[in-house]
């Protein structure tokens, strides 16, 4: 059809995750606790990698990494979604959609690259420890971190390049609290088919190979660990089940909502809050929780800055008492 008989929609109206006034200032409190909770958590990992020299191997760079990832994942539209359960009509421009959209496939397509190479970073930490240092060296690690970055934007460039140019026109209601892709396309004033099926073939060809990959890491793991009895292995043992509970919570929501491709069921909202807010900030709790290394470099931190408080008022004092 030709565009130029079509007036452009300049806006989305976004319904949000619900209707009720009640709910809404609920949901205010709560995902801003939440969004906050999800910052602090995450800049904490990212702070005590960077200040400690012992976590400075390539796992605790790329857990470092997936916690900027988190923090990305979580403020393309939470931010958003918080300013919209306080005000009427929740709407948002056609270019901030677009930016929504690039966004959420950049931050998940870079996440789920990133998961796989944490995971090839066990198989060979677990699989060839004699080999560790000479495979996974800083090159290595560097190259696995900005690549997962690299397919990100490409793969982001890819969907929005499916939906920039389609014909919107009306009508321009999205039943979501953020512009879900496959809600957007919909909207489009032609016939939709084929950008829908080449969405679904991009997203699922990156989803599902990623898992593959992922899946054969972990069992490839899980059949050494189990060979073995050390005490080492016993360490790798609950390092994997940190991943393994990261990589089915982050999965988890996106196979069920690619399960059912452009349909609008309510749970969908669910699943999508799960991923965007939910996962960010249990990443942070379940490496903490049960990693070791990263518990006694929070301890330090926290040591040292305590005894730097104590110094600097006992300073102060001193001076006080000879002024």
């Amino acid at each position: 059809m030709d565009q130029g008989n079509y007036s452009r929609v300049d806006k989305f109206v976004l319904l949000g995750l619900c209707s009720s006034w009640e709910l809404q200032y609920f949901f205010f409190m709560f995902f801003s606790f939440l969004y906050i909770a999800i910052v602090l958590g995450n800049l904490l990992i990212v702070f005590t990698v960077i200040s400690e020299p012992a976590l400075h191997t390539p796992m605790y760079i790329m857990l470092s990494n997936l916690s900027v990832l988190d923090v990305f994942l979580a403020t393309y539209a939470t931010p958003k979604m918080i300013h919209d359960f306080l005000h009427e009509p929740k709407t948002i421009s056609f270019e901030g959609c677009m930016a929504q959209i690039f966004l959420l496939h950049v931050f998940a397509g870079g996440e789920m690259v990133l998961l796989v190479a944490m995971a090839y970073d066990r198989y060979v930490a677990i699989c060839k420890p004699l080999h560790y240092a000479t495979i996974m060296n800083s090159c290595k690690c560097t190259g696995l971190v900005v690549g997962s970055w690299v397919i990100g934007v490409m793969h982001s460039l890819s969907q929005l390049a499916f939906t920039v140019n389609l014909p919107f026109c009306g009508p321009n209601i999205v039943d979501s609290y953020y512009c879900d892709l496959t809600l957007v396309i919909k909207l489009a004033c032609t016939d939709t088919y084929v950008p829908e099926v080449l969405v679904l073939l991009d997203s699922g060809l990156m989803g599902m190979t990623s898992f593959l990959l992922l899946l054969i890491s972990y069992t490839v793991i899980l059949v050494t660990v189990r060979r073995h009895s050390s005490a080492g292995m016993a360490k790798a043992r609950s390092t994997l089940t940190a991943h393994i509970t990261v990589v089915t919570l982050f999965f988890g929501p996106c196979i069920f909502i690619y399960a059912w491709p452009f349909s609008n069921l309510p749970v969908d909202k669910v699943f999508s809050v799960f991923s965007t807010v939910f996962t960010p900030i249990l990443n942070p709790l379940i490496y903490t929780l049960r990693n070791k290394e990263v518990k006694s470099a929070i301890h330090k931190l926290k040591t040292q800055y305590v005894s730097s408080r104590l110094s600097s008022q006992f300073s102060l004092t001193q001076l006080d008492l000879l002024n």
